[in-house]
């Protein structure tokens, strides 16, 4: 009898984490079934933040894991899928958060505008990620999305307003020509 092949299943992702630069929580969302207590899961989270914090290298294997990470200012990303997953696939998922909360926190990607914008997170990881599988690695995308979803993300409001503004004037000068 042989065994079946561990190829790259749709469920790539096993968890996205981001964690502060003292290793703790800020955001951490898990799927399916390998780390079902909290307890489990920050001690996966301290193993891993030891594990990379202080390395320049982008990908890490360890306790069966493919994780990939990059840090900004006092913040740790992570995405994590089976270790044989796609580290492609997975690189995707971590850049387009991090480009997508880049965009919606205007480039200040650092702990404390995260934490004051927890709620456009939540809805960017669920545009990117959900239930472990990849919907989207398209930050402009992820960026559109939340911004219809949530009413509260800053960065809608003042440009949609600028754009028909601009609009409206191009309008009428070329009414006037």
């Amino acid at each position: 009898m042989h065994s079946p092949m561990l190829g790259p299943s749709l469920y790539t992702v096993k968890a996205v984490l981001i964690l502060d630069n003292d290793g703790d929580r800020l955001y951490a969302k898990y799927y399916g079934d390998g780390y079902p207590s909290v307890k489990e899961q920050k001690a996966l989270e301290k193993n891993i933040f030891n594990k990379t914090h202080r390395t320049d290298s982008e990908i890490a294997l360890l306790e069966g894991l493919t994780v990939v990470y990059k840090s900004n200012i006092d913040l740790f990303f992570y995405v994590i899928g089976s270790s044989h997953e796609n580290e492609l696939m997975l690189m995707a998922v971590l850049n387009c958060l991090f480009d997508s909360l880049s965009q919606m926190l205007r480039k200040n990607v650092e702990r404390r505008a995260l934490l004051e914008n927890m709620e456009g997170l939540f809805l960017a990881v669920d545009e990117i990620v959900d239930g472990g599988v990849i919907l989207e690695s398209d930050p402009q995308q992820v960026v559109h999305r939340v911004a219809l979803r949530g009413d509260d993300v800053p960065l809608t409001e003042q440009t949609v307003t600028q754009v028909l503004q601009s609009a409206k004037e191009q309008i009428k000068w070329s009414l006037l020509r």
